[in-house]
């Protein structure tokens, strides 16, 4: 029984450790997901910050933070980072947070979200690689765009400056 509720403050340290362990052996990965979702909680720019739950341990999290358009769209979100604990993996709790998350988004009347993530998983949910939209300095297969009212804005978005914290 998987549990889906909002972040609290005494889940920073616990959520920051889950990111840790789920990304740590990810060859993909840059290791800096808890960096960035400690600089989009410092910046409030953390939309929509979920932990799901087993048996009252938190095993995942995902984030939703707020993106700009080039062409002036408003009300789109970025999708990230999401992670589930090594040991709670293919459990379908990752698929439960991003289904979730969607779900809060269009009620609070989001017009789409984006992501950089892997090719296979997230066409599951709707997201599409699209032409005229780009995310510079990202591959375009690996670029996902999930549009709630069919429109596809043009041009760049841009993911907050909480994406590029290291830890340093």
């Amino acid at each position: 029984m998987v549990l889906i509720r909002d972040e609290n403050d005494t889940d920073y340290k616990i959520i920051s450790d889950v990111t840790k362990a789920a990304f740590e052996t990810m060859e993909i990965s840059n290791h800096t997901e808890q960096f960035i979702i400690e600089a989009l909680r410092s910046a409030n720019a953390l939309t929509i910050s979920l932990v799901a739950e087993v048996d009252s341990r938190i095993v995942g999290h995902i984030a939703f933070s707020s993106v700009t358009m080039s062409d002036g769209t408003k009300d789109w979100y970025g999708l990230g980072p999401v992670s589930v604990h090594p040991d709670f993996q293919c459990k379908g709790i990752g698929k439960a947070l991003i289904q979730e998350g969607l779900s809060r988004l269009k009620t609070l009347k989001a017009k789409g979200c984006c992501l950089v993530g892997h090719p296979r998983y997230y066409r599951q949910f709707g997201f599409k690689n699209v032409e005229g939209l780009v995310c510079v300095g990202v591959p375009q297969e690996v670029f996902f765009v999930l549009s709630f009212d069919r429109h596809i804005p043009q041009g760049n978005v841009i993911f907050h400056d909480g994406f590029k914290a290291n830890g340093q």
